[in-house]
């Protein structure tokens, strides 16, 4: 792949030499594994699973996890046209080659991808075809997948040798040794994957057999009943990376995640993540200090998450922000808790985080009444929500974003009703004051999941669903500040003919990618019909997969076990018709939902790991942000006095901030900074190459001088922005520091800290106020590959065009075509060898990207012809 990087969409996505990337010399590894994203590159590095497990392997001595992303349409195409295989990042080894790919399942609508990714690979997509050998005698690589979606993978069985079920970090090791292991000895793929069974949470689908609809699938390997799924019981002991691979491209979630727990007992009755991820575990608050210290100095990073499925929940957030929080306010690095629920942030908290920044803040009531609230067992009233957004917006906050399930079992038109009321009082809590207030309801239907109380509900259908959004829509036109934003129809309706579904659905998810149907989770790609087509040519319905199912019959995932029972479920249905709530477990009764060992219980998950010791890992009995029992008692006067305590500290904090931030200009240094950008790095674009930087400094601790306003930023400028694909000897850029440091120190600091391609070479010091002037000539040599014909002819263009007065060609601009003369940019052209040419372009009067004037002096001529590299600038005198 990496030698079609010229004719690549945005190919950074494809470079893999990001700061952080692990690579080992090929003749220790034992094993290679490709880690399996089926979205693109933006996607894929967001999610904090990859890295775990990339960690997980890479600390392993003889072990290699690299990772490979699904690519956009546009470069499939191209790897088609060029008969090139689908790669991984690092080290470009065709997925062929590799031991193992492992894909990660995050939701049922990336199925096609994995097909697409296989396809791509040049891999057969079906298990069973991929147990003969390859042309060259070679195992194909065992295909593996593992994540959320995986408690029912039944739609995609056919096409895996085998998946993982829980904590893929204790698993996914084990595997990998067992595959390195089986090639020494020559083991059969069969025989392996009968091997693999005796290891927790490993799913192999082809030693079950389906005997049709509402029939239990059948075990083939005597022994061999029940998958029981992997779990880590102290996740603090666990592999965690504090120096992942740092993104070169904007990634959807372009930050460094801090995982604070793993696991919720809340009991939301829809969640399945909820029961699955079961027990609770949390770090202690010093092992988070040291993974965040080291990660800040490791990634440069300027924002964390502290995550977990219900952030606000961990039981020592007040004592972790007392750690953390200075220390990311000094170091201009902001701190992000999503997953937070109502009432789970103390006022204190509240008040630092305004000293940082006040973006919005998003809160899940999930319905509009308390009586659909009681029925998912949410826990959350209408006062407390109304106090909390009421204290979000004493503190500074002006939007709220407010989080909605329509189609929930049992919702009436008057549970409708009440989610229009509720955005309306959360508005109204805002008072005068907030100037720029805008609240958010943001509608999603409800899909039920398995694993969940609510697997046996059905689903409402499309027009049902916009029905319902139209009378909520309807009824908060007449109100303003409130905007309704609703999840794509198409969407869940799919969404929810996979969550449930089993074997029959395999040919359908094949059927549905050869007719394009790929990247469904995209609003501007899902297309309905690939899939309805589909489910029609193979005799099926999506109303099937929709409709309610019989408590007591058969489930197609009734042979994978997350640890909690089936009996367990039932009961907490019965409970939600009820509209009966059931306490959060990890602070009250426990409710034996099979999960936990201890106490004289057995765990259903017990050998698993944990041996007997499953159970909930916290590090407070209560959560130490907890302040509903005292402020209950307040009287008006201390209620006041808390307050006016409360805000004189945010107040404080800000002013300690902006005192941070005040540069004092007899202090500053600026200095220009020459660097190459060679090789793969030619591949960076000018905004990519700025984050990129602004990482680097940050890690290399210098005392940044940063600008004013909202969003401060580094203050760095750079030259004329360099075309992707053109490598340079001679790029610069300007730098601002608080204080003087010594040039030679400068440059050899961040010199370490720059990803391979990018290496300063030379530093002068500026004046602090002095401007950056831009070349008015710049030099480049261009290297022609192809037949001798081919390339005498493009060298003799340039000699043509120097004997031309004028040469007009049009070029794209932002106001349509315009005419160039490129022969008055053209000031030297000398040939260099038998496949090259010295140019020196002359900027005085109009610039033009020197790919394009290269390619409109040699068309016809294909990028992979002309390789273009800068070797100097020249800047006006005085």
């Amino acid at each position: 792949m990496k030698e079609l990087l010229p004719l690549l969409p945005r190919p950074s996505r494809y470079l893999g030499n990001e700061w952080g990337t692990v690579r080992k010399d090929p003749a220790s590894l034992r094993v290679r594994a490709a880690l399996a994203f089926p979205d693109l590159y933006e996607v894929g590095m967001s999610y904090l699973g990859q890295k775990i497990l990339t960690q997980a392997v890479n600390e392993r001595e003889g072990m290699q996890a690299e990772r490979v992303y699904a690519p956009c349409q546009e470069t499939a195409a191209i790897l088609r046209e060029h008969n090139a295989k689908l790669a991984t990042m690092e080290t470009d080894t065709p997925l062929t080659q590799m031991d193992a790919v492992a894909f990660s399942l995050t939701h049922e609508l990336c199925y096609t991808n994995i097909l697409y990714m296989l396809d791509l690979a040049q891999i057969p997509l079906r298990a069973a075809e991929r147990l003969a050998a390859k042309e060259d005698g070679g195992d194909w690589p065992l295909i593996m997948a593992g994540g959320g979606a995986c408690f029912d993978p039944e739609p995609i069985a056919e096409y895996m040798d085998l998946l993982v079920l829980g904590d893929g970090e204790v698993a996914l090791p084990e595997i990998l040794e067992a595959v390195a292991a089986a090639r020494q000895a020559g083991t059969p793929k069969a025989e392996l994957l009968r091997q693999l069974t005796a290891l927790p949470g490993v799913y192999v689908p082809s030693l079950f057999a389906w005997d049709g609809p509402d029939q239990p699938l059948r075990p083939l390997l005597p022994g061999y009943e029940r998958v029981r799924k992997a779990l880590v019981p102290d996740i603090a002991d666990a592999p965690f990376p504090t120096s992942p691979a740092v993104p070169f491209g904007q990634a959807i979630h372009d930050r460094y995640t801090l995982e604070l727990a793993r696991g919720c007992t809340r009991g939301c009755r829809f969640c399945h993540a909820g029961m699955v991820y079961r027990p609770v575990r949390e770090k202690s608050p010093e092992r988070l200090d040291v993974q965040l210290v080291e990660a800040i100095s490791a990634t440069g990073f300027e924002e964390v998450s502290m995550l977990s499925l219900s952030t606000g929940d961990y039981s020592a957030l007040e004592a972790l922000f007392e750690t953390t929080f200075s220390r990311c306010a000094a170091e201009q690095v902001t701190i992000s808790l999503p997953s937070l629920r109502v009432g789970s942030l103390s006022e204190r908290i509240m008040g630092r985080m305004a000293s940082i920044r006040r973006t919005g803040v998003t809160l899940a009531p999930e319905a509009g009444s308390q009586r659909l609230r009681d029925v998912i067992n949410k826990g959350v009233t209408e006062e407390a929500l109304i106090e909390h957004v009421r204290t979000l917006f004493e503190h500074g906050w002006q939007q709220v974003k407010l989080y909605f399930m329509i189609g929930l079992p049992t919702e009436t038109d008057e549970d409708l009703d009440a989610i229009a009321d509720l955005c309306v009082k959360v508005r109204d809590a805002a008072g005068r004051h907030v100037k720029r207030l805008q609240v958010t309801a943001a509608v999603s239907p409800f899909v039920p999941k398995t694993h969940t109380p609510f697997q046996w509900a059905g689903q409402i259908g499309m027009d049902e669903i916009r029905r319902r959004v139209y009378r909520i829509k309807d009824a908060l036109r007449p109100h303003k500040r409130i905007t309704l934003k609703f999840h794509q129809p198409e969407m869940s309706y799919l969404e929810g003919v996979f969550s449930r579904g089993d074997r029959r659905l395999g040919p359908v998810i094949e059927s549905a990618y050869r007719k394009g149907a790929l990247f469904s989770s995209w609003r501007d790609h899902l297309r309905l019909e690939p899939y309805l087509e589909a489910l029609a040519e193979h005799g099926l319905t999506p109303e099937e997969y929709q409709a309610p199912r019989d408590p007591g019959a058969p489930l197609p995932w009734d042979h994978l076990d997350c640890g909690v029972s089936k009996d367990f479920l039932r009961t907490e249905l019965g409970r939600a018709l009820a509209g009966k709530l059931t306490e959060d477990c990890r602070y009250g009764a426990c409710r034996n939902c099979g999960v936990c060992g201890h106490e004289g219980r057995v765990s259903r998950l017990a050998g698993q790991g944990g041996g007997d010791d499953i159970r909930p890992r916290l590090v407070f009995a209560r959560r130490d942000q907890e302040e509903a029992a005292s402020l209950a008692s307040e009287t008006p006067a201390e209620q006041a006095e808390r307050k006016a305590a409360a805000a004189a500290e945010t107040a404080s904090l800000v002013a300690e901030d902006a005192e941070r931030k005040l540069d004092l200009s007899e202090r500053q240094a600026q200095y220009r900074i020459w660097y190459e950008k060679l090789n793969e790095a030619a591949y960076l674009s000018q905004l990519e190459l700025q984050s990129i930087l602004e990482r680097a400094l940050r890690r290399a601790r210098f005392p940044l001088s940063f600008s004013a306003g909202f969003h401060p930023m580094p203050r760095i400028s750079f030259g004329r922005a360099l075309p992707v694909g053109v490598e340079s000897m001679a790029e610069w850029f300007t730098l601002t520091l608080r204080e003087k440091l010594a040039p030679e120190f400068v440059l050899d600091t961040l010199a370490a800290q720059m990803p391979d391609g990018l290496m300063p070479i030379r530093i002068e010091p500026m004046g602090v106020t002095e401007r950056s002037k831009q070349p008015v000539r710049e030099r480049f040599l261009v290297r022609y590959t192809g037949e001798s014909e081919d390339v005498s002819r493009w060298l003799g263009h340039w000699a043509e065009l120097l004997r031309k007065d004028t040469c007009v060609v049009e070029r794209k601009s932002k106001n349509g075509p315009k005419p160039t003369d490129v022969r008055k940019l053209l000031a030297e052209a000398v040939l260099e060898g038998q496949n090259g040419v010295r140019l020196t372009f002359d900027w005085s009067n109009e610039y033009m990207s020197p790919v394009n004037l290269v390619r409109a002096v040699n068309e016809p001529i294909s990028p992979l012809a002309a390789h273009l590299i800068k070797v100097g600038q020249e800047f006006p005198a005085g």
